[in-house]
């Protein structure tokens, strides 16, 4: 702390300052759930396009008793994870950053294999507007993350720019 105007000095703490400042806890665990929504996404279909490409595990992913297991599965128990805290969970546990972290994650998973679950096929690596559906969603996560976090943005872009 700067003793002279009360205010954090290292850049971390300038951020997390203006984090607490400029979002009400609300809008803090929309930006993180959109954010690992984001991430999550983009590493799902980074991980997808580098074992297509003939990296990773044969077969194109896990399998579990011989059947392969797909990440929609992961994101449906997450999903159902986070219903319960969010049902019979305190006040606190409700409102932890790991819920809305969880929250976006478990979503993304789901909506990676979205064309599995609505045609009951597996699709997943079919290449046919694949390409177009990574990039769309991508763009509305990464929109989506910049506006539920628009009161926030311009201050730490100043928080991190400072010097002191």
């Amino acid at each position: 702390m700067d003793p002279e105007r009360g205010a954090p000095t290292s850049r971390l703490a300038r951020l997390r300052h203006q984090w607490d400042q400029r979002l009400q806890p609300g809008e803090q665990a929309t930006v993180l759930a959109w954010a690992s929504f984001t991430l999550t996404f983009a590493g799902l279909r980074g991980l997808t396009h580098w074992i297509r490409a003939g990296h990773g595990p044969s077969g194109g992913g896990m399998s579990v008793g011989g059947k392969h297991f797909h990440h929609y599965n992961l994101g449906i128990g997450m999903l159902a994870t986070v219903a319960g805290v969010g049902l019979r969970g305190t006040e606190k546990q409700r409102r932890h950053s790991a819920a809305a972290i969880a929250y976006g994650a478990a979503n993304a998973m789901i909506v990676d294999e979205l064309a599995l679950l609505l045609d009951l096929k597996d699709v997943y690596w079919a290449q046919d507007g694949r390409e177009s559906v990574d990039v769309a969603v991508g763009v509305i996560a990464t929109g989506a993350t910049v506006v539920a976090g628009m009161p926030f943005w311009p201050h730490a872009r100043r928080a991190l720019r400072s010097r002191t």
